[in-house]
């Protein structure tokens, strides 16, 4: 029987260039989740490494050091943590190397500490500063949910945020939460000239929420790194758009309850599930832009 009520854990941390002492923190602060109550515990985008990805690649550049394979030992600490804390924990996402491949890779461990599977981010940006398609290959995983003892979750990473297809495939197989680490910031001598990039980050995924009568909570880093600012505000969302939680600009543990009995009242009241139809969605499948 899945539990109605649970207490999320978000671990909003500023990263430096040790991978170790990285990891140590992570840990450390997940440990604080526990103590707080948290019943599952997510890490943000990348918590191992500073974002290397703001710097665009014009001759390959040998950082294969900061990849790990899985399994391997950082996996293996990210287990036992989970196990020693007995928490469900969404481990961020590390830069995996896999057959040849880098990939931005999100794994989840029961409270267990097993492996319940992973998630490799599908959508890559290209942007200046964020360069991801010169350092990562686009996930191969498909949209996947993981049941969990507490929930059944889906996981999405960063840029997936704006992205309305990836939350519906996962609502769709019944994710009660969705969860979104990221690293997204202000970059410096670039201007908001669309208006404010903060405001839209966290609206759309308010839309997500409401849309698909889920939970959504945003994990982000903070600090300065080179023209980078990442401004944290990790939040946690209701499936009608409420704001339960939203972290400042700091380091900062954020814990806060959330209710799968509202999320599943939103899904039977507004019945948006029970509505879709399909057949009138063909041009979603299009790969051209349509006029």
């Amino acid at each position: 029987m899945v539990e109605k009520k649970l207490r999320l854990g978000l671990i909003q941390m500023k990263m430096g260039p040790s991978a170790k002492k990285n990891l140590d923190k992570a840990v450390s602060m997940t440990e604080r989740a526990a103590k707080q109550g948290a019943d599952m515990v997510c890490l943000p985008e990348l918590f191992t490494s500073t974002y290397f990805a703001q710097h665009e690649l014009t001759q390959p550049l040998d950082i294969t050091d900061l990849a790990v394979e899985v399994p391997g030992e950082l996996s293996v600490r990210l287990g036992t943590c989970a196990k020693d804390n007995g928490v469900v924990l969404v481990a961020g996402s590390i830069y995996e190397l896999f057959k040849g491949k880098l990939f931005n890779t999100s794994l989840v461990f029961d409270e267990r500490g097993r492996l319940l599977g992973k998630y490799r981010k599908t959508h890559i940006p290209h942007d200046e500063s964020y360069y991801e398609q010169h350092y990562f290959a686009p996930g191969d995983t498909g949209f996947q949910v993981f049941q969990t003892s507490k929930a059944k979750i889906g996981v999405l990473i960063c840029y997936d945020q704006w992205f309305p297809e990836a939350a519906r495939c996962m609502a769709l197989q019944g994710a009660g939460i969705i969860l979104y680490p990221t690293a997204i910031g202000t970059v410096r001598g670039i201007r908001q000239a669309e208006g404010n990039w903060h405001r839209a980050w966290e609206n759309v995924m308010r839309g997500h929420a409401i849309a698909n009568g889920t939970i959504v909570a945003a994990v982000n880093r903070v600090g300065t790194e080179e023209r980078m600012r990442f401004w944290g505000g990790s939040f946690v969302i209701d499936a009608f758009g409420k704001t339960l939680a939203r972290a400042g600009s700091q380091e900062q543990v954020l814990v806060a309850e959330v209710d799968l009995a509202h999320s599943e009242a939103v899904r039977e009241g507004w019945r948006f599930f029970a509505n879709r139809r399909p057949e009138c969605y063909g041009r979603l499948l299009e790969k051209k832009r349509r006029g």
